[in-house]
Order: structure tokens, then sequence, then C-alpha cells
């Protein structure tokens, strides 16, 4: 038995043993719990474990983060639990039937819209900033705009149009194109069929209303008249049609005989999918869409308004933790498409401030706890920026009373939202710069309840947290018990310190980035340990000095762990999520045990199939233990040169 045995039986027993372990798997840093009755985790008692950096749940996996230890420790769990592990897709797969049929919908949901949030935050961003200088009248006593002052940024706010008309109205393309490629068929085909909902032969949805009955075209079919009208901006008209065309490609693809399935499979697919949606499920997508976004509608304006807001402000973050958040998007962006705007995204855009409010109330109680303020801070700071994870998972839920703390302001903040009527003209631009996405009009009443998101959680949590801590959570009661590299440094002789590693080479070329622009909630916040991140230009991971190796991932062969003669272990991870490849695009060029010297090649991969996975490619470098090194330093916003830039420093 291995040197984790005792771990091993402590964390089988808090998560319930092995009769309540319905798949086991692990990852690079995590192992990967699928468990049959998940309250029976003692989570506090698992997060109270010396060997366990932090624990959540995600997609209905139970993750607890180990390290790059996790490959030791999972043998030997595995043993003392008398269990086969499976694998990570095979996990994935218990872990949805682990889920009720809401939870299935919500993840389908998360993962069609999950490609689309960069488009949609873009639009957010430009449609902001174009509210700023067409639509806010700043000059000549109020009564004019800076379009209507200037010709240059008239013609930049034409411009930008171009982008904000394509992802907003031609959202539907985006949509067809992800459900496609998350359910594996043709995507090309997810995109034509897109393409038809928006096509310029169409009348736009947009002018559907002001247009009488008689004046809209038709396809006429001798027998029947079929409106042609678009769908631009329609999310459950394209959501509708888009899996009509996966259902129909998959059963064409099942009866064809494979010598003509080229022609028959797309033809027959396409045909049937297009006419299905301009005749049956496109109009019954409009009506469904438009009576969810009335009754949210209704809410947020009717006479209990004020009710919905404390609730909806409320509810939000704990939404987040089950991943039921992600329906949200859908409403928003329905509420865009019937009304021109949104009560509901502000709302989300403040309960994302409460949570980071009541983390700077952590900072504020922990400030001479050096150790807590490592994640503080920077959750901090990403939750202020719309990233909550690393705020809620790392800091708040932990305590717990923070967390709740977070929701009472945004419930708060909520109910001055609704009561100024207050609405955004796009979604995706969450936490301080969701300012950017509100009506000019309404930005004076959303910066007050920015306001209240910031004062009412950071006050509540400063309160009950001198009661609820400790002198030692808070780093009252720390005491100095010497420090293990000072002892042996004070041991090394002269010559010695001469053949210890003082630095970290380029394991990569290519563009320098701190840990927290990675925007992975476990690398980001720190749980694994301090870092930063290469965005790679090379297809060759190389080693930062020289080493042994410590961590391989035989079957994913996407990271690679080393031990240098200092004792400071690095983890280096290719990619966000790119276990789920299995290994395609990597191949390793080291083994377990081997020694290497700086510059020699660890990992060769493919950027191509890392894309085409759905995944980043951007590249972290983790200290996961410092070992004997002194006085740290990361160097990043540069550009790296493979095996002669020095990326990280150290005594």
């Amino acid at each position: 038995m291995g040197k984790y045995e005792q771990d091993a039986k402590q964390l089988l027993s808090l998560v319930g043993g092995r009769e309540n372990i319905a798949a086991v798997s692990h990852c690079v840093t995590r192992m990967r719990f699928v468990l049959t009755e998940p309250s029976k985790a003692d989570v506090p008692g698992i997060e109270a474990m010396k060997v366990v950096k932090g624990s959540f749940t995600q997609a209905g996996q139970f993750q607890v983060i180990i390290g790059n230890t996790v490959a030791d420790f999972y043998n030997d769990f595995t043993a003392v639990a008398g269990i086969e592990g499976v694998s990570k897709d095979a996990v994935k797969q218990a872990a949805k039937q682990n889920q009720n049929a809401l939870q299935r919908i919500v993840a389908v949901l998360a993962e069609i819209f999950a490609p689309l949030i960069p488009a949609i935050i873009t639009g957010g961003l430009i449609l902001g900033f174009r509210n700023c200088i067409d639509s806010m009248y700043l000059f000549e006593n109020g009564t004019k705009t800076l379009c209507d002052i200037s010709q240059f940024w008239a013609g930049i706010d034409s411009f930008l149009w171009l982008i904000g008309e394509a992802v907003f109205h031609m959202l539907p393309v985006g949509i067809c194109w992800s459900v496609t490629k998350k359910m594996g068929t043709t995507q090309m085909l997810g995109i034509v069929l897109g393409l038809t909902l928006v096509s310029g032969q169409l009348l736009n949805a947009y002018s559907v209303a002001g247009t009488a009955a008689a004046d809209i075209p038709k396809w006429n079919f001798g027998f029947i008249e079929v409106n042609m009208i678009g769908y631009q901006a329609q999310v459950l008209p394209a959501i509708l049609a888009a899996f009509t065309l996966v259902y129909l490609e998959k059963f064409f693809r099942k009866i064809t005989p494979q010598v003509v399935s080229m022609i028959v499979v797309p033809f027959c697919s396409l045909l049937l999918a297009v006419m299905a949606s301009h005749f049956v499920l496109g109009p019954i997508g409009w009506k469904i869409g438009s009576t969810i976004s009335t009754v949210v509608y209704a809410g947020i304006t009717g006479s209990f308004r004020v009710l919905f807001g404390a609730i909806f402000g409320f509810v939000y973050a704990p939404l987040v933790i089950t991943g039921l958040h992600h329906m949200s998007n859908a409403i928003d962006l329905q509420l865009i498409a019937d009304y021109e705007m949104t009560m509901l995204w502000p709302m989300i855009a403040l309960s994302n401030i409460a949570q980071g409010s009541a983390v700077l109330g952590m900072i504020l109680l922990q400030k001479k706890n050096a150790e807590a303020q490592e994640v503080n801070v920077p959750a901090c700071i990403s939750c202020y920026l719309g990233v909550t994870e690393p705020a809620i998972f790392g800091v708040n839920l932990k305590k717990g009373f923070p967390f709740v703390c977070g929701m009472i302001g945004s419930a708060l903040a909520g109910i001055v939202c609704v009561a100024t009527g207050t609405a955004a003209n796009a979604i995706g631009v969450g936490g301080l710069p969701g300012i950017l996405s509100i009506r000019p009009e309404f930005m004076g009443s959303f910066a007050i309840c920015m306001a209240i998101a910031v004062a009412v959680p950071m006050a509540l949590t400063t309160i009950v947290g001198k009661k609820k801590l400790t002198a030692s959570d808070r780093g009252d009661a720390v005491e100095e018990n010497g420090n293990e590299a000072e002892a042996y440094w004070e041991k090394v002789g002269e010559a010695e310190r001469q053949d210890v590693p003082k630095e970290l080479k380029a394991f990569l070329s290519g563009k320098v980035i701190p840990l927290k622009e990675v925007n992975d909630g476990v690398f980001s916040e720190g749980i694994m340990g301090e870092g930063l991140a290469v965005i790679p230009e090379n297809e060759v991971l190389y080693a930062p000095a020289d080493a042994e190796v410590t961590v391989v991932m035989e079957d994913s062969c996407h990271a690679c762990g080393l031990k240098l003669d200092n004792d400071m272990e690095v983890l280096l991870h290719i990619g966000i999520d790119t276990v789920d490849m299995n290994g395609d695009g990597f191949t390793y060029e080291v083994t377990s045990g081997q020694r290497v010297k700086a510059g020699d090649a660890l990992i060769r991969f493919s950027k191509k199939k890392i894309k085409e996975a759905g995944h980043p490619d951007v590249t972290v470098c983790i200290i996961t233990e410092p070992g004997n090194a002194r006085d740290i330093q990361f160097h990043t916003g540069m550009d790296a040169k493979e095996k002669e830039t020095v990326l990280v420093t150290f005594a």
C-alpha cells in the first residue's frame, strides 16, 4: 500500500463509503466522483483534510482537488476502496445518469451557450460602447451626443454595428452550429440551417410586429401558404430546428447504405429540417419564447416587481451552484428580441458584484492572514469582472456566511433595480463592467444599485465575520514556527548554492499572461499554487529547468509534473479541460522517473486538434510546492522565446 493509504481511507469514509461511489476517475489534479447520494458526502470534513486543496460539484461530478500527486493518491484510493476506476467518459455518462431531467436540460443549454459566450460578451461590449457615443446627450447643454458633433465617431458607431448585428441578429446561426457540434453531427449543415433562419429573403423578425398581415411575404405552394418570416435573435426556434436536424441526420445515417450516404444523408436531413423549421417549429418556438419573455417581463414590470427583484436577486447565486443559471441566457436573449432590452441581466450583474463584495469583506477581516489573502484577492477581482466561481467556491461557500451576505446584498440591489426599471441593451458583460451594457437613461440608477451591491455585502460580512471567524482565521493568532526553507539555506554551503536552480525558462514560445487571466476556476483561483501561463505559438512543451519527471498522464498525455533539485515541484498543463481529448493530439517525449535537462522536449501537441475539440490551448505553469525556493517572482506581460526567456526567478 502507498503513502496515501490513511488519507484514502479517510476520504472513502467522508464520501459516504464504497457503496456511495457510482464511478471514480481522475485527471491531472482532481479526483472525479459520481456519488449515488451526493448528500452523504461530508464536504467540510473533506476540505479539512491536509491532502485536499478544495472541492466542488460540476455537471453531476463531485471533484476533489488533490494536486499533482493525484495519480498516486488515486491508486491508493482504488486499492483501499476495492473498486476499479473507469474512464473519464464513463464518469461523465454516469454523472448524466445521476442528474434529473431538469439538470440534463440545463446541462445541454449550458453546453450549447458556452461556445457562444465570447461572441455575446463582445457584442455586449460593442453595444455598450455605442450607447456611450450615440445615446448619451453630454454636449451642447445636453442636446447632442458625441456622434452628433463628430463625423469620426458617427462613422465608428455605424461601423461597430456591423459586429453587433452579426452577433445578435445572426445568433440562430451560432446556436445551430453549437448544437450540431455538441451532438456530433455535421456542423456545416447546422450553419446552413441557421442561415436559412436569418436569410435576407425573409421578412426581418424585428419588422414583423410593424407589418400588416396582408403585407407579410409568403411562399405559395398552391394548396397552402407559409409566411416568409426570419428568426433574427430568436433562441427557441433555432434550438428546435437544430435538434430536428441532428436527429434527422442520425436517422438517415442509420438507414442509408454507406455507398450513397454522402448524398442522401445531408440532402434529406437538411431539406426536411428547413421545411420543419419554417412550416412548424419556427412559429411554435417563436410563440413559446414570446410567452416566456412575456411572463418574465410581466413579473419584472408588474405590481409585484419589487418582490420579483428581491427573490431573483436572492436566489441567483444559489442557481450558479446548481448550474440552473444557464437558463437565464436564453430568457435574456428572448427579452432582447421581443422588447429590445432586458431587465434580467442587470440583476445578474449585480449578483456578481454582491458576491465579490462579500469576498471584499473577507479581505478586510483576514488582512493579517497572508495564506487566505492569496485566494481572497484574485477571487474578488475576478468576481468584480463577472467571473463568480472563484469567489463562490473558493471563498464564500467555505465559510457560508459571506455567501448569504452576498445574497442579501444582491436582493436589496435587485429591489432598487426593478423599482427604477433599469434595463440593459445586451448581455454578457457582468460585474462592474456590466454598466456598459445598461441603457444610457438607466446608468445612474444602475450605479446606485452597484453601490448597494458593494456596500451591503461587505458591511454584513465584516460584522458577521467578527463573530464567526476565529483568531486563527483572521490571522491574529498566527505564530512564527520557523521557516523550513530558511533553515535549509542556513545549512547549505556557498558551493552547493551555486548548483541549485534559480530560474524557470520559457517552456513554450508565446504571450505570457498572469494566472488569473486563464479563466479556469481551479488554476486561476490559485488553489493548486501560484504560477503563470503562456498562449503558445509552437507545439512542443520544453522542460523549464533540470528536473526529474514525477507526473505523467498515460491516457491523456496533456500534462507533466517535474521536481527540481531544490525540491520545487512544477506542474505544466497544456490547455483547459484537454483531459477530455483522451490523448488525441498529444505525445509524450519522456517517461515518469526520467531525468531531464532544461530545454528537453516533454510533450508534443497539436494546437489545431485542441481548437477543433473546443478547448483553449493556453498552457499553465503552476508551482505546486515551492520546496526550498525563496522570493519566487513571476514575469508576465511579455512575449517569450522557448528555452531562452526567463519566466520565474527565485533564490
